[in-house]
């Protein structure tokens, strides 16, 4: 598929009126947990494409090319709005939580099995075990104040139980900054698990940034403020991946080529024949928007899309699946793991003595028994004897195996 070669109309005769930008929602105890998470995956990815336009926005001085990128930006509006109403309103904050945590963990093994750049590798799986973390914790509280088992809202897809320890998690901001590719050389496939990998983890952050004060208990406001700290930590190292020596319309080629590629995806991985629907048809919008962005790159820039994207062909599609061994290979390999800098596989054994996590860790964490993440499992091994999990097999890692007391030291 090259959506380079598909016939397309003008972006601004795709706008739709309002019943259609409001789908008959998603039954949360029948849907496939794929199909949740590939709306949250598609919710975030609007979220960047909008958000990207508005910047892109604020810092051109061309009034015409302003009004085309509102254009494009306004359909961005209408797909965001549409998926977001595909969520049901009887599923709960926290239900829809285990869905985001889901989606980090099986989305950041999948892109780091495909990657072909090693330190792109190492870069998803620094965070894909500190996500898989916070699986386990946000599940716990959902045992704990609902008494619901995630392993019923992940679909048994996904392991639950403990990953990096969030406590281990808090370094330093200024090792969050990684070293940027190159998407001239890079491979294409690279350019898109970067894309993907950012916006998905950017959805999280603001998720738990926005609903952080809207959750009904104390020690749930405590874990979604914790934990949005460490998202902050991960968009900054994937948004550091993206190539900054690339131009706003460059840019704005890339986003519409990876939100093509993202629908296409999900309508050829969807199980539902109401969603795939949804995600044909806003494929057939984000290829309009590509046409739109090639005519726009070529008018105020005299560059060919192929200068930017030399084989339009998609790479391999994105197909959702369970990832429970390579967590469990990644877990037993690199758990005490942190980043250094550049770099994000330093084993915290061999950081500096005066290294920066040390002296961070002891300001954020001064009492671990005070830290949100670690005071949910205390809570939930209080009520009810021991921490809850969904693993299959034993934990890979010796220290994380104990279901009545909280690892606090491991990793750091």
């Amino acid at each position: 598929m090259n959506p380079f070669e598909v016939k397309t109309r003008p972006a601004d005769s795709l706008y739709m009126d309002w019943p259609k930008l409001y789908p008959k929602a998603y039954d949360k105890n029948e849907t496939d947990p794929y199909t949740k998470t590939r709306i949250i995956l598609m919710n975030g990815t609007e979220y960047e494409a909008v958000w990207f336009s508005h910047q892109f926005h604020r810092h051109c001085e061309n009034n015409d090319l302003r009004r085309e990128l509102a254009v494009l930006r306004r359909v961005e509006q209408q797909q965001q709005k549409r998926i977001a109403c595909l969520k049901p309103i009887d599923e709960t904050l926290l239900e829809t939580t285990i869905g985001y945590e889901q989606l980090a963990v099986d989305l950041t093994a999948i892109l780091a099995q495909r990657e072909p750049d090693p330190y792109a590798v190492q870069v998803m799986n620094l965070a894909l075990l500190e996500d898989f973390d916070h699986l386990y914790r946000y599940a716990n509280l959902l045992e704990m104040e609902h008494g619901i088992h995630a392993e019923r809202l992940v679909g048994e897809y996904t392991e639950i139980m403990p990953g990096r320890p969030t406590i281990a998690e808090h370094r330093d901001p200024r090792d969050s900054v990684r070293r940027a590719l190159c998407f001239k050389t890079s491979a294409p496939i690279s350019r898109l698990n970067a894309a993907i990998i950012t916006a998905a983890e950017q959805q999280t952050m603001n998720y738990y940034m926005n609903q952080c004060a809207f959750y009904g208990s104390e020690q749930g406001r405590k874990l979604y403020q914790e934990i949005a700290m460490i998202e902050e930590q991960h968009v900054t190292q994937y948004g550091a991946l993206l190539d900054p020596a690339c131009t706003w319309l460059e840019n704005l080629l890339n986003h519409e080529y990876t939100e093509c590629y993202l629908y296409y995806s999900c309508y050829e991985d969807e199980t539902d024949d109401k969603v795939k629907k949804i995600w044909e048809q806003h494929f057939e919008q984000e290829v309009a928007h590509l046409h739109h962005a090639a005519r726009l790159l070529q008018t105020y820039e005299g560059k060919d899309w192929y200068q930017v994207i030399p084989d339009g062909e998609f790479p391999q599609l994105l197909k959702f699946s369970p990832q429970k061994e390579y967590v469990r290979k990644v877990l037993k390999k690199t758990v005490c793991n942190t980043a250094l800098l550049e770099d994000p596989a330093v084993p915290v054994s061999e950081l500096p003595r005066d290294a920066a996590f040390f002296s961070y860790q002891a300001t954020v964490n001064t009492k671990p028994e005070t830290v949100p993440s670690h005071a949910v499992i205390e809570a939930e091994i209080a009520a009810a004897g021991q921490d809850y999990r969904f693993e299959e097999k034993t934990h890979p890692i010796e220290e994380l195996r104990s279901r009545t007391a909280d690892n606090t030291t491991l990793a750091r």
